[in-house]
């Protein structure tokens, strides 16, 4: 009797070709392993709001005004209470981003001046484009990129010589008109402040119509709620109640709201809506205003490494992919970890030669909450005349670092040492450092030597 193969191979080397490919596909994130043939990759969106605070959108508990749009990402997507940006201000929050890196190992830790206060500062006049770039790490493997928005990481002021954002691998760009960026292309300085976002959804939308194809990564970095608060004059009286200092904020608000509804209306009725992830997020804390009600009661708000300057809203939406309405108040995640987590999503290879500080947490934003396998640290203020908040109690020490429940502040000199259990208290009211002397000595050596480390 013959014996009969229940499968009809060519050859044993058909066989062990088959055999790899079947490995391999079950390398690939399960997003991606769905069916034989890989899936397009995805598109990416990344919204990234100047100085909103971690109150301000309805869904992190602001109550004067209702952000349906905002909200709606959080109803069809993951929220996260625990994200943290690299710095309580514009410069090197952006540039933590951008690289994935720790931006003061690029020699940014403020936001940038002219080129002698730069130098006051220990820092650059911009970002070195030879640091890694996540929008050039997806170019290369094929995506159209685009930037919409505030830039900050060169030019402005008398540096006039910064390299452009194509420098850093984006096709196309538009930054927007704020005094410091003095930088093409630009939108023009004499457009309504209540015009500037609209024009950049606008820019945005019409990027991707143009992208057909091909996947696409956007920046799409709006200024709206950053001082001065300027409104539609057609919207304000909707808000004459309102004592003067929200009255503009709230309408501001508002509108910004509608045009980020304007977004994501686009994205459904293209069809796109299951194909993009779209990241929602604020460069850190708000201005100082309204009693800390911006930054949801935190102590701190920008120019302040307390909660309410680094810790800022964080959403995921992933339509089909990740799981809607989901609230995760456990992982702690940071804006290092931007770069490593979208690549991993996009099966992009991250740049060869190059160490991260970031982690992937794709599993969490997948909706598991992880834990980070290393402390985050901080730091900001080398300097006098560095900005700090003027209110009592917010101005922190210039060095801080977050292990699971722990964060520790400290002056990098030693002094001021404050040890705070951000679980149970995350407004930072109690100093522990005395009663818990070994977990405050461990994260000051820590951060201090981390600290150390920087340029």
């Amino acid at each position: 009797m013959t014996f009969q193969p229940m499968f009809d191979f060519h050859s044993r080397r058909d066989f062990l070709a088959e055999l790899a490919l079947g490995v391999a596909a079950l390398a690939l994130p399960h997003w991606i392993r769905a069916s034989e043939t890989p899936r397009r990759r995805p598109n990416i969106i990344f919204i990234y709001t100047d100085d909103m605070g971690f109150g301000d959108p309805s869904c992190y508990g602001y109550k004067e005004v209702l952000t349906r749009s905002i909200d709606r990402l959080a109803a069809e997507g993951i929220r996260f209470t625990e994200f943290y940006v690299a710095s309580p201000i514009c410069s090197p929050s952006r540039v933590a981003v951008t690289t994935g890196m720790y931006p003061a190992r690029w020699k940014i830790n403020d936001y940038l001046h002219q080129r002698k206060a730069n130098r006051q500062h220990e820092q650059a006049d911009w970002l070195d484009p030879k640091a890694p770039s996540l929008a050039r790490t997806l170019k290369e493997a094929g995506y159209a990129t685009g930037h919409f928005g505030k830039w900050h990481m060169g030019g402005g002021r008398d540096v006039q010589d910064a390299p452009l954002p194509s420098a850093y691998g984006f096709d196309e760009s538009l930054v927007s008109s704020h005094p410091l960026e003095g930088m093409g292309p630009a939108l023009d300085p004499k457009m309504p402040r209540h015009e500037t976002t609209s024009t950049l959804v606008d820019r945005t939308i019409e990027f991707i119509r143009r992208s057909k194809g091909q996947p696409f990564y956007v920046n799409l970095w709006p200024m709206d709620v950053h001082t001065p608060h300027v409104p539609d004059p057609e919207l304000l009286p909707k808000y004459d109640d309102v004592p003067k200092g929200h009255r503009n904020f709230d309408a501001v608000l508002e509108e910004y709201d509608r045009h980020i509804g304007r977004l994501l209306d686009f994205l459904r009725e293209s069809g796109l809506e299951e194909d993009t992830i779209v990241v929602f997020s604020s460069d850190n804390g708000p201005e100082p205003s309204f009693e800390h009600e911006r930054s949801g009661g935190l102590r701190g708000m920008k120019w302040s490494l307390y909660e309410g300057g680094i810790r800022t809203p964080f959403i995921v939406r992933w339509k089909g992919k990740i799981p809607a309405s989901k609230v995760d108040e456990t992982t702690v995640l940071a804006g290092i970890d931007l770069f490593p987590t979208l690549c991993t999503m996009a099966d992009v290879p991250l740049p060869k030669g190059v160490e991260l500080d970031g982690e992937d947490m794709s599993a969490a934003w997948m909706g598991k909450p992880i834990k980070r396998a290393r402390p985050l640290f901080w730091e900001y203020g080398r300097m006098s005349d560095y900005l700090y908040p003027k209110e009592p109690g917010d101005r922190s020490p210039n060095v801080a670092a977050r292990d699971g429940k722990w964060k520790l502040l400290v002056n990098a000199d030693g002094s001021q040492m404050e040890l705070y259990d951000i679980k149970a208290d995350p407004k930072e009211t109690t100093n522990l450092a005395e009663r818990r002397p070994d977990v405050a000595k461990r994260l000051a050596d820590q951060a201090l030597a981390w600290r150390k480390s920087l340029p």
